[in-house]
């Protein structure tokens, strides 16, 4: 069943035909950089010299990236990376960094329950939104300050010069989870002329964006500028019983900063901004209404049942997400000859609440809330040459310190417990009767479940390349980064529901010793089990006992057994789990970079990467198997000997899972070649990459189950290209092919996925564009109109869906759910002299529907939800610059 709605085979057949006649054509790079009218060396190009603004290069299409941390053109850097350029996000109307994946086809970026939750994967490698405890293998830098959290990413983006995409592991040249690639937005720096812009933005579901910025000096070596910008927008999701509307917009922003240059060695950027979300999201449709739709009928709920391209929801209550994300950092340059010494400093604070029905039904069952505060401090310093012979090097130090804290928990509404006995086909009272639990106690309204969890991390690296001109063509590189990563947290909850606390089997087995005993059940002691279990006299009855327990046909409780889906948790630290993780690791880059000619360059390079170990905070985080081993069906009394057990910790239902996930090591073998000629650039680059240890997360229902995959593996290519047959007509074509697979996979929380596909990896993805200015007579006004599409080639949305029986056939059930995406973006502008100009725009022209991701639907057994697309948006900015 592929979830993805297309607008019409012939817009997409004949776009396609028009990418084939086009052929190869340019990077998203050197294309965006033909649109504009001059590209520069301006200040915030260089992360390590901090020169001022330079004149225009010489030839106007030149983009200047510091991937590797020195300032090079897009030709001359020898590393797999995409350029979106100010401009192009301006035309686009890319506002945040969900959209840039249209424009970076080797980029996917997927938002899941809430407005801080995104997810980064590069070629097919990503993790770390939905855990607070896991951090992204995709590691975000703003103006070179790490963001370690997707909820301090995703605001929108302001007064951008362009985001790099580095593809592959880039550890030694970042310092802290860059093990499958790095996103780094450049951001202008503060101009000694005055000037400014202002832009507003008026679109459908009432959607208003105002922006503007201001920047000039103060003194003659002191300049500053000031941003803000504001964005709302109505939901495109009915809430049909409470008769409002989610998926909306409501997020603002500030931001100033101050440059000290006068000429000298030294040179200082200090930056302060602040940012805030508060939006009633996310809808999630109903994709499969399995045997609980039923019971959500019976007590008075509703569901837009098997349609989530309805964006009908019935809820409860919205769901609310209140995000602040604030700090700030000074960047420190100075010149020491052939030297230079930078020092980035920041602080940073985020706090997040969300609350939701996650049930998504009209039925008042279960809600969910999390409040997540984390304080993160980075230090980075760094020492660059600049010699004039054959020999250069960079040596960095980074140093990471962050706090995270969590408190969250689950609640009964008040059709809990009408629903669940629904379920139990309405055995509950009968239940609680038999295992002495009050009677209503089962399902109650009220707390659920309630969660504290802490994560102290404290990280250093000392990284650094080394270059090496053999020839006036041929450099060879060296590079290397040495990781310690320390972890120290704490995990607590409460499990209120009684039935949840009672294990089913050792009930039964309780109860028929202290008959056989002739003892009350509260008299049958570990003791009293123990001398019942090996006394000769006793022993066959007791096997008889265990057995009875265990057959679904004597021991009616057991059907219960699904119902107990938040059962009491085993603290950490405990007597054998020190809540500890330390992780220390060398990472190693060797390239080998070859100018042909002038417009011909090309590079073989090795690299390897490092993701230090990631802890789960989540309800679903359970001991090691090394610690424990349960029972048949979570028996606490015939469970056999293992250090939570022997300790005398073990809670009943407990099971196994993860407290953490090791650490993750990628390894890439590239190959890649550039060529820049007039009008035309074409860059290729061909790879195996590799990651062991690959860190899963994957949401079970309830919380989440984190875990090491032996080994994944992708080999591809990506090819950028741009063409030019005149000033005024732009082409760009880009397209990646992963082949993806999982080399080793035993312990996945859907059974062994080894030689399988990873899901949502598509074999083929396209960006590609059009650009078209045309000149007004002799007014000096312009006429600009850009049309660009992204394609996702058929991919399976997940690979099994937990709580569908066995392995095998939670992984067929997934086999059904894929999708496809072709999206068609344009805008046109008129663009004035004096500096107004007039955009209209439509993302997603076709209305093009498809589903996200896929989940099992919280407490509903054989149910599963989704997150379908957005709809089509369009809009006219206008703005005015000075």
């Amino acid at each position: 069943m592929n979830f993805s709605r297309s607008f019409s085979r012939g817009v997409s057949a004949g776009l396609f035909a028009g990418v084939a006649a086009i052929a190869l054509m340019p990077s998203a790079v050197a294309a965006q950089a033909i649109e504009e009218d001059t590209t520069t060396l301006d200040n915030d190009a260089d992360l390590t010299d901090g020169e001022p603004d330079v004149a225009p290069a010489a030839d106007n299409d030149v983009i200047i990236v510091t991937a590797t941390k020195r300032a090079q053109t897009l030709q001359e850097t020898p590393v797999s990376v995409s350029v979106t350029t100010g401009e192009t996000l301006e035309r686009a109307e890319i506002r945040d960094l969900l959209d840039l994946q249209t424009v970076a086809p080797s980029l996917r970026v997927s938002q899941l329950q809430s407005s801080a939750n995104t997810t980064f994967f590069i070629r097919g490698f990503g993790n770390g939104a939905n855990n607070v405890g896991v951090e992204p293998s995709v590691g975000v830098f703003i103006d070179g300050v790490y963001r370690s959290r997707s909820a301090a990413q995703i605001n929108d983006l302001a007064n951008v010069a362009r985001i790099e995409v580095l593809r592959g592991p880039q550890s030694t040249l970042f310092g802290k989870n860059a093990s499958a690639g790095i996103i780094s937005v450049v951001t202008r720096e503060p101009q000694f002329t005055f000037g400014g812009s202002a832009a507003l933005t008026y679109g459908n579901y009432d959607n208003i964006v105002v922006r503007g910025d201001v920047t000039g000096p103060i003194t003659d070596s002191v300049a500053f500028s000031l941003e803000g910008n504001y964005n709302t927008r109505d939901g495109y999701v009915d809430v049909v019983n409470l008769d409002e509307k989610i998926n909306d917009r409501n997020r603002y922003g500030a931001r100033a900063q101050l440059l000290f240059d006068n000429g000298g060695a030294l040179r200082v950027r200090a930056i302060g901004d602040y940012s805030k979300i508060d939006e009633n999201c996310c809808f999630a449709g109903n994709v499969l209404a399995g045997p609980t739709f039923a019971a959500t009928r019976a007590v008075g709920g509703n569901v837009a049942a098997n349609d989530p391209f309805s964006y009908e929801a019935y809820l409860n209550q919205l769901p609310t997400n209140d995000i602040e994300s604030y700090g700030g950092s000074i960047q420190a340059d100075y010149e020491i000859g052939a030297f230079s010494l930078t020092s980035i400093t920041a602080y940073r604070e985020l706090r997040a609440f969300n609350q939701q029905d996650v049930d998504f039904t009209s039925a008042d069952v279960v809600s969910e809330f999390r409040d997540q505060a984390v304080d993160t401090f980075t230090q980075e310093l760094r020492l660059t040459s600049d010699f004039d012979g054959p020999f250069n090097f960079l040596l960095g130090g980074f140093y990471f310190n962050e706090d995270v804290v969590q408190t969250s928990g689950l609640d009964n509404g008040a059709a809990a417990r009408p629903f669940f006995n629904a379920l139990a086909g309405g055995a509950l009272p009968a239940a609680e009767a038999a295992l002495g639990i009050p009677q209503g106690g089962s399902f109650a309204q009220g707390p659920l479940s309630r969660e504290a969890f802490t994560l102290q991390n404290e990280s250093y690296s000392v990284f650094g390349t080394v270059d090496f001109e053999v020839t006036d063509r041929i450099t060879l590189t060296g590079g290397f980064n040495y990781t310690k990563d320390e972890k120290d947290f704490t995990l607590a909850q409460q499990s209120f529901d009684p039935l949840a606390n009672v294990n089913l089997v050792d009930a039964f087995i309780v109860g028929q010793i202290a008959r056989a005993l002739n003892v009350a059940p509260g008299a049958v002691t570990p003791t009293v089990i123990n001398g019942f279990a090996t006394n000769p006299a006793t022993r066959p009855a007791f096997g008889a006992i265990t057995n009875a327990a265990l057959n679904p046909a004597v021991n009616p409780l057991l059907a219960l057994q699904p119902l107990q889906f938040i059962p009491p948790f085993l603290g950490v630290p405990n007597a054998v789990e020190p809540g500890q993780t330390e992780d220390d690791d060398w990472s190693y880059t060797g390239r080998i970079a070859y100018e042909v000619n002038n417009n011909i360059n090309a590079y073989f390079t090795y690299a390897t990467g490092f993701k230090a170990s990631s802890v789960n905070l989540s309800r679903d985080s359970r001991p090691l198997a090394s610690d424990f081993t349960p029972g048949p069906r979570g028996s606490l009394i015939l469970a056999p000997s293992s250090p939570i057990r022997d300790a005398g910790i073990a809670v009943p239902n407990l099971g196994t899972g993860s407290r953490f996930a090791g650490p993750e090591e990628s390894e890439v073998y590239e190959l890649g070649i550039k060529l820049d000629y007039p009008g035309f650039a074409l860059n290729v680059a061909l790879f195996d990459q590799t990651l062991d240890g690959f860190q899963s997360n994957v949401f079970t229902g309830t919380g989440f189950a984190l875990a090491n995959a032996g080994e994944q593996s992708t080999r591809g290519f990506e090819l950028d290209s741009t063409i030019s047959p005149t000033d005024a007509l732009v082409f760009t074509f880009a397209l990646t092919h992963l082949d993806p697979i999982y080399n080793s996979f035993t312990n996945s929380a859907v059974g062994d996925l080894t030689g399988t596909r990873p899901a949502g990896i598509p074999s083929f993805t396209i960006a590609t564009s059009a650009t078209y200015t045309q000149e007004l007579g002799s007014s000096g006004n312009l006429l600009i109109g850009r049309v660009d599409f992204y394609h996702e080639s058929d991919t399976q949305l997940i690979e099994g869906v937990p709580g569908f029986g066995t392995f095998d056939q939670q992984r067929a059930i997934a086999r059904n759910y894929t999708r496809e995406v072709n999206q068609v973006n344009a805008s046109l502008t008129f663009a004035m002299e004096n500096g107004f100009e007039v955009t209209g725009y439509v993302r997603n022209l076709g209305d093009e529907q498809y589903l996200t991701q896929i989940f099992p639907s919280t407490a509903q057994a054989g149910s599963i939800s989704g997150y379908p697309s957005q709809p089509r948006t369009y809009g006219v900015t206008a703005r005015v610059r000075f």
